[in-house]
């Protein structure tokens, strides 16, 4: 059989054939015989409308879990299936001081240690530590609300592998009262506007992909309109504008896909994968450490943002002091990616906004930590409310919690923080510390995660517990800076990417919009303190 005959003649066969051919033939005689396959496939699938169910049972989200699905393959509509992360009392109080996150959060059997050495070249759900592994991630909403955000990517040709909505449009950052001065969406699904309230807020989406190009030449031809000026150049230039410039991601906002007014980035698989298991840019890895509500899932990105999530309790440890109560926890983490960001030291965003994240959303905060605490052998909670059954989703609950101050444990964190982060890190300590560079340099080859023939475990040896040690402001403010310098230029090289990308036009709307954000943060801010308004003067003498 010609290499060249398979593509041209099995994108017209039936699905079955194409899939019989595939394993007739013996791809490891032509590598490439299995791609072309592929692609045949997937172009004679994306003929068929969105609602047709082979279509829908080969490219929806592919989780094995968290969604429960009728026979067609569609997910049922109402509220989403909790994953099997369930609130029981399933521990008895010994001591009568608090509880442990395990003494009401049921979890399931992970082995110990899986973020040491993990595989992230894995292709497969089966291939992750645990069968329910990462279940903390997929967050509960409305059934018909994420049915409609799924409907959304099915507008898209371009196959997407891994997709997440997220931001205010998707998770309430005020009081369900407040209302918007207007409605944004042209002619939004009944799901959309009852879940918004009326408020009309954009929706944000951003969508993993395996071949940059090769998605944004599918999506050029189908949403020409969604690219500013910049599409006419085709899409080698698009790509690589994406992928050489700020964060690796590509934005196109203020586009009306069904009925709806969304904001999509488009991001590398690969990308996406080294953001959230090393921290180079914590731009995407940022925003993934905060509720989001993932539409298709990919088990590679999953136990990539598995490191990502532990990593953020960890460096959120080291910047808290012995006790504490879950918002600080949860602000400290939801904070990290702002530190370094320029639109927090400017006009271009509400002040409030980290604080507006954990008050509106304490309960999907603690779905997504809560199981990975209980992992950890230095933090609890110290709680008595955590015995009970139904804590996990009272929002008025914030329970205390404690961390041992132990450097040896400390110490062992600070050897488990990412890898680029953790190098920017130990830089600063050398200087402080004053280590000789040749010393230095051994030290990190020997902590070097990547060499795949050491054994040795990740643990803190004596510069980490040197480093743990420091006093605690002084490790505060080591670990900030070291923050800041992986944030602000990703951050600021990607805010001045958007102009281009999203034209003009675009681009000042999303500022007038961001600044007005602002405005109302300082209003906020005002009203919650009783301030005066700037300008304002008091009668009172």
């Amino acid at each position: 059989m010609a290499i060249g005959a398979p593509v041209r003649s099995s994108a017209n066969l039936p699905l079955p054939i194409v899939g019989l051919m595939a394993k007739e033939t013996s791809c490891a005689v032509i590598p490439s015989l299995k791609q072309c396959l592929l692609l045949g496939r997937v172009g004679w699938l994306y003929k068929l409308p969105p609602e047709h169910p082979l279509r829908r049972r080969s490219f929806a989200s592919i989780t094995p879990g968290p969604d429960v699905r009728t026979n067609g393959g569609s997910p049922k509509t109402g509220s989403d299936v909790s994953p099997k992360l369930k609130t029981t009392d399933s521990r008895s109080q010994s001591n009568g001081t608090g509880s442990s996150p395990g003494s009401s959060v049921q979890q399931p059997s992970v082995p110990p240690d899986w973020d040491e050495k993990p595989n992230l070249s894995i292709s497969a759900f089966s291939q992750l530590p645990s069968s329910t592994f990462g279940h903390n991630q997929h967050m509960i909403i409305n059934g018909d609300f994420k049915e409609a955000l799924r409907q959304i990517l099915w507008q898209f040709r371009a196959p997407i592998r891994y997709a997440f909505a997220y931001g205010s449009g998707v998770f309430p950052q005020t009081a369900s009262g407040s209302k918007s001065a207007s409605t944004v969406h042209p002619h939004p699904s009944p799901a959309i506007s009852s879940m918004q309230g009326g408020q009309g807020k954009m929706i944000d989406f951003v969508f993993g992909v395996s071949y940059t190009q090769h998605w944004h030449s599918l999506n050029l031809h189908q949403h020409r309109d969604h690219y500013s000026a910049i599409g006419s150049l085709g899409s080698s230039f698009v790509s690589r504008v994406q992928d050489r410039y700020g964060a690796g991601v590509y934005f196109n906002p203020y586009v009306t896909v069904n009925g709806t007014l969304i904001k999509y980035g488009v991001v590398n698989l690969d990308t996406l994968c080294r953001d959230l298991s090393e921290w180079d840019t914590l731009y995407l890895a940022g925003r993934l450490q905060k509720p989001v509500k993932i539409l298709r899932d990919d088990p590679r990105v999953r136990l990539a943002n598995q490191l990502n999530l532990i990593s953020a309790v960890r460096t959120a440890l080291l910047l808290l002091p012995s006790e504490f109560t879950e918002q600080d926890l949860y602000g400290t983490i939801a904070g990290l990616s702002y530190l370094g960001d320029p639109r927090m030291s400017l006009p271009a965003e509400n002040p409030n906004k980290v604080a507006n994240i954990v008050k509106y959303q304490l309960p999907n905060f603690r779905r997504l930590y809560a199981p990975l605490i209980e992992n950890l052998p230095n933090v609890a909670f110290h709680d008595a409310r955590c015995t009970s059954s139904d804590w996990m989703a009272d929002p008025e609950t914030n329970a205390t919690m404690a961390q041992d101050m132990d450097p040896k444990k400390r110490g062992n964190m600070v050897r488990r923080l990412p890898r680029a982060f953790r190098a920017k890190l130990y830089f600063r300590y050398q200087s402080k510390f004053q280590i000789p560079q040749r010393d230095f340099v051994r030290m990190l080859e020997e902590s070097d995660d990547k060499d795949p023939t050491r054994v040795k475990r990740q643990q803190g040896g004596v510069f980490e517990q040197r480093v743990a040690g420091d006093r605690p402001e002084d490790l505060r403010k080591e670990v900030r800076r070291s923050i800041k310098s992986t944030v602000q230029w990703p951050s600021a090289t990607q805010s001045l990417k958007a102009i281009a990308t999203a034209g003009l036009v675009r681009s000042i709307r999303y500022v007038r919009e961001k600044m007005a954000k602002h405005r109302q943060g300082q209003q906020q801010h005002r009203k919650e303190t009783g301030t005066p308004q700037a300008g304002s003067g008091s009668t009172e003498k």
